[in-house]
């Protein structure tokens, strides 16, 4: 790995590090009440008491955006189970029964894919009452084909390798194959994939929550800071940038990440 894919790989990694350790941090301590009002000190700019500046109902911008770290770590982490549980049983069977299997299941991953990722999460979420839960279940449907497509394209390739019909051949059943065998040797992959759909989720959570359709209020979301900060750009334009960086930097980290790890697989492949 050369010394700019190293940097990509360590710059990634340090934003994620940072940003975990801010929620870690949100767990047990935040300046002061998320939800917390003082209309007396709506809007204040960033300063000693404030570092962030407040909101236009005088809550802390800090202490929101900390919790909000809660809630974009939660609809990346549980999205993405989903969709690597969904994609995992698709693509595997797939990828190992093959021919007519192969064909029935990816025909239905690709009528999923067919559909705008964003006007599919607005579809699902909208049918049911928005939360926090419905976002992360729309979200984690959206991943579903990308996991799916990747671990078919694994299975396809390691099921004929060497070492896999070696195992056949010495008695290894279906279990022992796929997750002895098979699936140890396209993580790499799957931990790729995981990495940048960490960060199209907090991308999406935060799209859904700006219009109104992802986490409700009062509890804290990124998104729909940036939705309440946008009638105070010019009064108090500290309210947007908070967490509009958050965001940049989140997705940022992640995809620096993700793009890292698939350079240093391929080194080693």
């Amino acid at each position: 790995m050369n010394s700019g894919k190293k940097i990509t790989l360590w710059i990634g990694l340090t934003l994620v590090a940072l940003l975990f350790v801010l929620m870690a941090v949100s767990l047990f301590y935040v300046p002061y009440g998320a939800n917390e009002m003082n209309i007396a000190g709506r809007l204040q700019a960033p300063g000693a008491a404030h570092w962030l500046g407040t909101d236009n109902f005088g809550r802390d911008i800090l202490s929101r955006i900390m919790e909000g770290t809660q809630t974009a770590f939660s609809v990346g982490f549980f999205s993405v189970c989903i969709g690597l549980a969904g994609g995992f049983l698709l693509g595997a069977a797939a990828g190992y029964l093959g021919r007519w299997a192969d064909e029935l299941l990816m025909r239905a991953v690709d009528a999923l894919m067919a559909f705008p990722g964003i006007l599919l999460a607005l579809i699902l979420v909208t049918i049911f009452k928005p939360s926090l839960g419905q976002t992360i279940i729309a979200i984690g449907i959206l991943f579903i084909p990308s996991f799916a497509r990747v671990i078919r394209g694994g299975f396809l390739q390691t099921k004929e390798a060497d070492f896999v019909k070696a195992a056949r051949g010495m008695g290894a059943g279906h279990a022992a194959l796929i997750f002895r065998h098979i699936v140890p040797h396209i993580l790499s992959s799957v931990i790729v994939t995981a990495s940048l759909c960490f960060s199209a989720a907090i991308l999406v959570e935060a799209a859904l929550s700006y219009l109104g359709l992802g986490v409700q209020p009062p509890d804290p979301s990124w998104g729909r800071m940036l939705n309440e900060s946008q009638a105070y750009m010019s009064k108090a334009p500290w309210y947007a940038l908070a967490p509009g960086l958050f965001i940049t930097l989140t997705v940022l980290g992640f995809n620096l990440l993700g793009d890292g790890i698939r350079d240093l697989r391929d080194r080693r492949a």
